[in-house]
């Protein structure tokens, strides 16, 4: 079947790619805008789009079983756990196989996107705008720019600190730290990456954990941990019992992440994966520090009374979502979370979905592709949105869920868990199918 409608795609990231890819193959007229020269996003280290967080160490947190898309899979002589080079070519690989990169306009920076003057719910029309003055209109737009592009300062910090100072987002190898004494503050995936980058060439690598930790092995028995612990993924395996396991896994590892000095926590934090921090901490070449109680000139106080001096101080303190570009009456970042039904549809507007603006669990390919085939099933007019309360609902029960889940912290406001967010997918489109077949 042929649909003559035309849908926009913002990003040629893996969420972008995806997105493209399964609306073409719904029959749908697709274009992709990318503001660089490479399909990849994040992946393409040094990327000339200018958005790209990627180190020169980076690998993938997640096992490359995990990582592939479901009908596209790695090349043989890629390791278990892909380098950004790895990922980059295999993100261009899987554009060009299922016919994604003829349709992207690189090199093309999009400036605006809103809903057109003859825009109606019945018949959504959107305007694209890019950098020249060039207006295109579409049926609908997918957004899927990412939201790991624009770092979060925290003034306190970055205005205090008179030596070197930068974000996670700039940081890109070891080599200009050698032999300077470094703090980090942090305990997400960047920051335990880059502390462990930098343990054995400077002389002093402190870590500043504001947070508990929980860090995930990448080898349990020899085998990537996705690998061991995937058979507990399964609908039937109740929650309870899964999460039990896991722990227990990484307690027999890693040990207790408070005798490595990460601050206890009684709610979730997002789960990190990394090979060596928890060696560098027992070996010292890492302290961990609680917190930070302030800061003058080049001397750091920390929660616990003690005071040091640094040379540079990397913050690892994520990212703002930025979507600037969007109309500001189709949505807005609010206290750095989106309000969209199913982390996709902002409830007053149809034609309009925003791909990949969350933190997972699982894989973030995994979650796009799911996210791209529920977007499908409603462009192709197989499914219908619920009303706008009802929406509006939903929304306010996921986010209810996240504070009550997740500790307070930007980060957290777009949590999921990819498995009840996979079943929730499959209801609200069996529900959205019936009513469809009720009209």
């Amino acid at each position: 079947m042929t649909f003559k409608k035309s849908i926009a795609v913002i990003g040629a990231g893996a969420a972008g790619i995806c997105a493209a890819k399964h609306m073409l193959e719904a029959g749908f007229d697709v274009t992709v805008y990318e503001i660089g020269s490479r399909a990849g996003g994040m992946w393409v280290f040094q990327n000339d789009n200018g958005r790209s967080s990627a180190y020169s160490t980076l690998h993938i947190n997640t096992a490359r079983n995990l990582t592939s898309f479901s009908d596209f899979e790695f090349e043989a002589s890629v390791p278990p756990f892909p380098s950004h080079r790895d990922m980059a070519r295999y993100l261009a690989r899987y554009a060009e196989y299922f016919g994604v990169r003829p349709r992207i306009r690189f090199n093309t920076k999009v400036e605006r996107v809103s809903p057109a003057a003859d825009y109606s719910e019945d018949k959504p029309v959107w305007e694209v705008e890019i950098a020249g003055g060039e207006i295109a209109r579409y049926d609908s737009v997918i957004v899927a720019t990412g939201h790991l592009t624009k770092p979060l300062e925290v003034p306190a910090l970055r205005d205090a600190f008179t030596g070197e100072y930068l974000h996670s987002h700039h940081y890109k190898e070891p080599a200009p730290f050698v032999g300077k004494r470094v703090c980090v503050v942090g305990v997400g995936n960047s920051a335990l990456d880059i502390a462990s980058d930098l343990a054995t060439v400077t002389p002093r690598l402190v870590l500043v954990a504001r947070s508990n930790a929980f860090i995930f092995p990448k080898l349990v028995f020899g085998r990537p941990f996705w690998d061991v612990v995937k058979g507990l993924y399964k609908p039937w395996v109740p929650a309870s019992m899964r999460n039990r396991i896991v722990r227990a896994l990484v307690w027999i590892v890693q040990g207790e992440m408070s005798a490595l000095g990460f601050p206890a926590t009684a709610k979730k934090v997002h789960a990190t994966s990394n090979a060596n921090i928890v060696n560098h901490i027992r070996y010292q070449r890492v302290v961990v520090k609680q917190g930070i109680q302030s800061i003058e000139g080049r001397r750091i106080a920390f929660s616990d009374g003690t005071s040091e001096e640094f040379d540079t101080l990397i913050v690892a303190t994520g990212y703002l979502i930025d979507i600037d570009f969007v109309d500001s009456r189709v949505i807005a970042p609010k206290d750095n979370g989106l309000d969209l039904y199913m982390r996709m549809v902002p409830p007053v507007w149809r034609g309009i979905y925003f791909l990949g603006f969350l933190n997972s669990d699982s894989a973030l390919n995994w979650i796009a592709e799911g996210q791209s085939r529920w977007i499908s099933e409603h462009e192709a007019g197989r499914a219908k949105l619920p009303s706008r309360p009802e929406m509006l609902n939903e929304i306010d029960a996921r986010a209810a869920w996240v504070r009550e889940t997740y500790k307070d912290t930007p980060r957290h406001g777009i949590e999921v868990e990819h498995m009840p967010y996979f079943a929730d997918l499959k209801r609200t489109l069996r529900e959205a199918a019936r009513r469809v077949a009720a009209e």
